[in-house]
């Protein structure tokens, strides 16, 4: 069975850092594009940054640009997105997904992705 598990999030002061971690179960993420994504409570879900199958290529939001980094571990199945500088506006349920897209190009939209974590809460308050 496919699945993803976040884990990482929690309650972190203004300016705080986070690491979140997507680990995959199933299949090897390899072949996978793989995406960030959050939803706060009343708001749309945002796309937050993705990262390509092979080459390594990125996508941030300039809502994280610059404090954010997105990077992956294929030996240990797992993607990470490195949370700096974290604010208030951060908070949100964070979830990751994955899409077979072993041609390499990064993977901005939602509703191109096929499988999806559960989630993890990113509170960030003082």
């Amino acid at each position: 069975q496919l699945q993803l598990v976040e884990s990482g999030g929690g309650l972190v002061q203004p300016g705080g850092s986070l690491r979140l971690s997507c680990a995959a179960s199933g299949f090897t993420l390899d072949y996978y594009a793989i995406g960030w994504f959050r939803q706060a409570p009343g708001k749309e879900r945002e796309g937050v940054s993705c990262i390509s199958s092979s080459d390594g290529s990125t996508y941030y939001a300039d809502s994280v640009k610059g404090r954010f980094t997105i990077s992956r571990d294929n030996a240990k199945n797992t993607v990470y997105l490195q949370m700096n500088s974290l604010k208030p506006e951060d908070t949100a349920v964070y979830y990751c997904a994955a899409v077979f897209n072993p041609v390499g190009t990064v993977v901005a939209y939602a509703d191109e992705y096929d499988y999806w974590g559960q989630g993890t809460q990113v509170t960030v308050s003082s």
